[in-house]
């Protein structure tokens, strides 16, 4: 279910709908009834499923450590976070994935809803370039089963992101 961001303002606030709202950036929100029975394949995957979304179009938001600083990557569901890429495309030595209570505490998400708008603590971002190709793409809300379609374009001037080959099939 897609809703028009002007029409659901104020029903479904979170501070990734905020930011976008604030910095004037037209955006959807598409919302699915969450379910833990989809725990294997993942929760971006559950997403693209229930919401009958091409899985490289939707994209999921993790967080890595360089042992200097955190760092978010933005990739594909239908794929996975490279960390040597990751590490290569901030300029740091090595990347692995950040503790999940420790992303949580930063991004002030829960692990299945973290957003790469709204963060708690502001990141580098670097989103995979394939998101490049597509004119809306589908990243989380701020919330598990709740996802905003927002243009590559004008995530990566919001976050201030790089854009680089991240993600690994």
């Amino acid at each position: 279910m897609s809703k028009n961001h002007k029409k659901a303002a104020g029903i479904a606030s979170t501070p990734a709908t905020r930011e976008l709202t604030e910095a004037g950036i037209p955006f959807k929100i598409y919302e699915y009834e969450h379910s833990s029975d989809h725990m294997d394949e993942g929760y971006g995957l559950e997403g693209a499923e229930k919401l009958g979304i091409d899985p490289h179009r939707s994209f999921k938001t993790l967080m890595a450590d360089t042992g200097e600083e955190r760092v978010i990557g933005v990739v594909p569901v239908s794929g996975h976070l490279d960390m040597k890429h990751l590490a290569a495309a901030v300029g740091a030595k090595k990347a692995a994935m950040a503790d999940s209570k420790v992303a949580e505490r930063e991004s002030g998400y829960v692990v299945g809803g973290i957003s790469p708008l709204g963060q708690r603590t502001k990141h580098r971002t670097v989103i995979d370039q394939s998101a490049m190709s597509f004119g809306e793409i589908i990243i989380s809300g701020g919330k598990r089963g709740f996802s905003i379609g927002v243009n590559p374009t004008d995530l990566v001037g919001v976050l201030g992101a790089k854009v680089a080959d991240i993600a690994t099939w």
